[in-house]
């Protein structure tokens, strides 16, 4: 085999572990809308940066690896690649990525529980000691306070009447 020959043969494996790469960006976005739940709008953007980034990450390679030249096999090694990771590994890494994820997303609601339990106690504690009395009191002092008016109200208006008589 010439050099040439090998090399082609080289970078046609580049670029079909390439498009290994690229099947794994792809699977990201996946793995992301299946454990979290996002708007259409958020999808739109999560296909928009999966095209952007997967287009960076082949431009680079061909610059670094080809000179810049575009050429058939790398376009046919980036597609194999592709179809490969898809066939035989992706439904691997989505299921242990979302299971991962669902254990992070456990362990992380059990950490956060245990963090406010004692916030919520200490707002319980607060809200029967301090508040609720302060409520109460301040309710009576409004009742007071709306009996009083009402008294003084009535008196002022037959003090009215009274001089209006006279």
């Amino acid at each position: 085999m010439n050099a040439e020959t090998v090399n082609q043969a080289y970078l046609f494996l580049i670029f079909i572990l390439n498009g290994f790469l690229v099947g794994i960006i792809f699977d990201f976005f996946r793995i992301l809308r299946k454990s979290f739940s996002t708007p259409n709008f958020m999808t739109y953007i999560e296909d928009t940066l999966f095209w952007i980034i997967s287009g960076l990450v082949v431009m680079y390679s061909i610059f670094i690896f080809n000179n810049g030249e575009f050429r058939a096999y790398i376009f046919i090694g980036i597609f194999l690649g592709i179809i490969t990771y898809m066939l035989f590994l992706s439904k691997i890494i989505i299921n242990i990525s979302v299971k991962l994820i669902s254990i992070v997303k456990s362990f992380t609601c059990f950490c956060f529980r245990i963090i406010m339990f004692p916030i919520n106690l200490i707002y319980k504690f607060m809200n029967v000691i301090l508040i609720k009395p302060i409520i109460k009191l301040s309710t009576n002092f409004y009742k007071t306070l709306a009996k009083f008016k009402k008294k003084f109200y009535n008196t002022n208006n037959k003090a009215k009447k009274v001089r209006n008589i006279t």
